[in-house]
């Protein structure tokens, strides 16, 4: 979530690779330049700091100068894949770790705050037909990043995935859920991965702010908080490439003062 989350991504990401020998490690990248979208410099500020994939969310249309990355088939950064059929930009895309070959999908709830009123295709429907499509491809893993409002939504698309991909890591909240597990069918599962930014916030904007707006109907523009404590959430989670099925999942949560 803005600068804060980025500079935090920069200097801790490498570490954490390190220490938990990750392999592969997919960033949610719709905050990231001012809260907004994120541009084609961060974005390679993000892979510099050991993203292997970025995802999508309400906001990944913003910055307008992302679109040709979007729509690249090579560029590992995504947007929804159930935006409407003319929305510019791809919702999945390939890349290949050190163990093999990761789909990986961006997904949106069917409400989501300022996209709320916009006309959505089906997600359930929507991942059906992804899967359908790349079922002959030989896959090691498979990723959906669920970005919506509602946790009924999330949690139910995890069990209707269970079994048929890798995991299902669900965002949009900022706040991180306490319910990593891995289902019984094979897949690992978090309701909210949480943000990586500034803690003492509302979801990365000054509270002082927010309270204005909600108390006195005060109108107001949103400013990131930049001040620490920062908070790095993150879902880490072990995949069995021979099956693509996940065989463990836990949270990560950290506070740097």
């Amino acid at each position: 979530m803005g600068g804060p989350g980025l500079s935090l991504i920069e200097s801790e990401l490498p570490k954490l690779r390190s220490k938990f020998q990750i392999d592969f490690c997919l960033v949610q990248s719709e905050n990231v330049s001012e809260g907004r979208g994120i541009t084609p410099e961060d974005f390679t500020r993000l892979r510099r700091a050991g993203a292997d994939f970025c995802t999508g969310g309400n906001w990944s249309l913003w910055q307008k100068s992302i679109i040709p990355l979007l729509s690249d088939p090579d560029i590992p950064i995504i947007r929804p894949a159930n935006y409407p059929k003319d929305t510019p930009g791809l919702g999945y895309k390939y890349v290949t770790a050190a163990f093999g070959k990761v789909l990986v999908i961006s997904l949106l709830g069917q409400t989501v705050g300022r996209d709320s009123q916009l006309k959505l295709d089906n997600p359930l429907r929507t991942v059906d037909q992804i899967l359908d499509a790349e079922k002959k491809v030989t896959k090691a893993a498979i990723v959906v990043n669920f970005h919506g409002d509602f946790s009924s939504e999330k949690v139910v698309i995890g069990q209707y995935l269970d079994g048929r991909v890798s995991a299902v890591i669900g965002d949009h909240w900022h706040v991180p859920t306490a319910d990593a597990r891995v289902l019984s069918k094979g897949t690992a599962h978090i309701t909210d991965v949480g943000m990586v930014g500034a803690l003492n916030s509302s979801l990365g904007v000054k509270t002082d702010l927010i309270i204005a707006r909600w108390r006195d109907g005060s109108v107001v523009t949103n400013k990131l908080e930049e001040a620490k404590p920062w908070q790095l959430n993150a879902l880490l989670f072990q995949v069995d490439p021979r099956n693509g099925k996940a065989v463990s999942a836990k949270s990560i949560n950290l506070i740097y003062n």
